[in-house]
């Protein structure tokens, strides 16, 4: 592990609590956790060791939050876990694609989308406040599999922030899930996606295990916090927490696409 300053490690452990609690409520801690690691990090280190040393932390707070809810909720795990398969491959595909295309043509895209959700939930307040009455049916499971496994895989693997928000916008879309059920079929989907990646960066040799292996303790207490913090404060709350997240998704690509 390179030289970092105990001021920074504590800093880091506070981000990884934080990044935790926000993924497990409705997705999205990458965009707290990458920058700070990108930031604490020594000058000089690259990237995709922040991107593998997230990876490692973050599968284990999103494992616990899987877990926190699977025993707290009733979840569909078989589908939830088919879901987490597809975006696996997907993301896959999106990563290949990537290495060959500019994703910063698609940034002002995907900001246009996420205000246009956000627009949707403000205006439609019933949006994930109650289950579907009945099943999902066979159609609709075949397409979260495509859209939230499939589509949404591949746009973890060519651009990457907010997967875990798209796929509970998706699954309560789809699926007619509550916000706090598709937060939970989320989590289990995020492992697998989680898991694949962190493999590829274990296999490059760019994770700081030690530095991973604190933070993530940090990031398990976060992520069953935030965890049975959705399932006490229910659907109303976790619209307000994904509108926060949504908003600073757009910011973040914005000063990316037009600032940095």
């Amino acid at each position: 592990m390179p030289d970092i300053p105990l001021t920074v490690i504590v800093l880091l452990c506070l981000a990884a609590a934080a990044a935790g609690w926000i993924d497990a409520v409705v997705g999205g801690g990458g965009l707290l956790l990458i920058p700070a690691l990108l930031v604490g990090l020594p000058a000089g280190t690259h990237a995709t060791t922040a991107l593998g040393t997230n990876k490692a932390v973050a599968i284990v707070g999103t494992t616990g939050a899987a877990v926190t809810y699977v025993r707290k909720t009733p979840i569909d795990v078989r589908t939830a876990i088919r879901i987490g398969l597809a975006a696996l491959t997907g993301s896959m595909g999106g990563a290949v694609l990537a290495a060959g295309m500019s994703t910063e043509v698609l940034k002002p895209v995907i900001m246009v989308v996420l205000l246009g959700v956000a627009a949707f939930v403000i205006f439609k307040p019933s949006f994930g406040s109650a289950p579907a009455p009945g099943p999902a049916t066979r159609r609709q499971i075949w397409a979260a599999i495509g859209i939230a496994g499939l589509g949404i895989g591949f746009y973890d693997g060519l651009i990457g922030p907010g997967t875990g928000t798209f796929l509970v916008l998706a699954l309560t879309a789809v699926l007619g899930l509550d916000l706090v059920r598709a937060s939970a079929t989320a989590k289990i989907a995020n492992v697998c996606t989680n898991a694949g990646a962190l493999g590829i960066f274990a296999w490059q040799g760019v994770v700081l295990w030690q530095l991973a292996a604190l933070m993530a303790v940090f990031n398990l207490a976060g992520g069953t916090i935030g965890a049975h913090t959705a399932l006490k404060k229910g659907s109303g709350f976790v619209r307000i927490v994904l509108l926060v997240v949504v908003f600073a998704l757009v910011a973040t690509m914005a000063y990316e696409q037009w600032v940095k």
